[in-house]
């Protein structure tokens, strides 16, 4: 089968990115534990948001935000599980 370019992701990202992440299940790389996205430490004091497991303390979410741009890094989640409204 012959592949396709990223923009075919546009409108499922999109659908993915509308809903709130805070409700979103998280799955701890480092740790293992599934847990809210709301539930973990974050620390504002930075030029963003840096969010830590509340079980091992680890990174798992780190966000930036600068004029029209944001910068999102997930890598401390192994998965992410959302709800999908409807």
């Amino acid at each position: 089968m012959a592949h396709l370019d990223g923009n075919v992701l546009g409108g499922a990202l999109g659908e993915l990115f509308a809903v709130d992440v805070t409700t979103a299940l998280g799955q701890c790389a480092s740790c293992g534990d599934r847990s809210v996205i709301a539930r973990a430490m974050v620390y504002p004091d930075g030029p963003g948001f840096v969010a830590r497991c509340s079980v091992c303390g680890e990174v798992i979410l780190r966000l930036v935000r600068g004029g029209d741009q944001a910068w999102l890094d997930l890598r401390g989640i192994s998965c992410l599980e959302l709800t999908m409204p409807g």
